[in-house]
């Protein structure tokens, strides 16, 4: 009998403690449901010439995450506009400035697969072009020291087929001149790059990967001043490899174009280039 008054007189108590605890949890709830409701979003019903205008006054003080967000906005809520093409021109624009290199190259190739004959195809194409122009590790290795295998010219002949498609669709373009300077320049550094390649094959003994890669240099870039490089390194591997006649005809090839060449008497080592394309770029 005490046991059963003593469970008789808890549970009231326990009751209590229980119905507490489920209203304090139902507040919470409420709680929660009423902020998330009150997350108000500040856009909500303005129109695109006003997303637009805000996102220019963005990117003018150089916020890039609130531009990209009025953009992005922009483009979902009036996709079929003037200011949607407006905005994925000028997205591509700010992930590139926000070092978002990848994000913009998608935003660029997105605007051409939708708008392929839009007037600012020649910007984009040009966009598309600094985004990839002459990567770290091309600039950089004269300093780190870096094997030229370790470089990867990818990123160079993006650039360069960018630029080109430019020069070639929209010649007139007000960025076709500076895309012609920079194109000029990604031509010699992509040939420095695979004569430099060539070089390190050959200074490690693999005389067939040196010759095969030197080839590369004199027919792909017919005109680049390492040619000249290039077919030393060709005469200097297939004497190597024992191969005489390749070796007289690189040779003969070498004399015709470049009379009394400087690699006779320097060989290989360049020592250091004082040009350095940073001053201009």
């Amino acid at each position: 009998m005490i046991v059963s008054e003593l469970g008789q007189a808890r549970f009231p108590k326990l009751v209590r403690i229980g119905l507490a605890a489920f209203v304090f949890l139902f507040i919470v709830l409420i709680a929660g449901c009423g902020s998330t409701k009150g997350e108000v979003d500040p856009t909500a019903g303005w129109t695109a010439e006003r997303l637009y205008q805000e996102a220019r006054q963005d990117v003018g003080s150089g916020n890039w995450g609130d531009a990209r967000t009025h953009l992005e906005a922009l483009e979902s809520r009036y996709p079929f506009g003037i200011y949607a093409q407006q905005a994925l021109i000028d997205l591509a624009y700010v992930n590139w400035k926000d070092e978002e290199p990848e994000q913009a190259l998608a935003v660029i190739d997105r605007f051409m697969q939708q708008y392929p004959n839009h007037a600012g195809t020649d910007y984009m194409l040009y966009l598309k072009g600094l985004i990839t122009f002459t990567p770290p590790s091309a600039i950089l290795s004269q300093f780190t020291r870096q094997d030229p295998s370790e470089r990867d010219p990818k990123g160079l002949r993006a650039s360069y087929d960018a630029f080109l498609e430019l020069i070639k669709r929209y010649p007139e373009s007000p960025y076709a001149a500076d895309a012609r300077k920079r194109a000029a320049w990604l031509v010699n550094t992509i040939a420095e790059n695979e004569a430099h390649i060539a070089q390190y094959y050959y200074e490690r003994g693999a005389y067939v990967a040196a010759a095969n890669r030197a080839q590369t240099v004199v027919t792909d870039f017919e005109g680049a001043p390492i040619v000249e490089k290039a077919l030393y390194i060709m005469v200097l591997s297939y004497d190597k490899l024992k191969l005489t006649k390749l070796r007289d005809d690189a040779k003969r090839v070498l004399d015709q174009n470049f009379p009394d060449s400087k690699y006779y008497t320097q060989g290989l080592d360049e020592g250091s280039n004082p040009w350095n394309p940073l001053n201009w770029l």
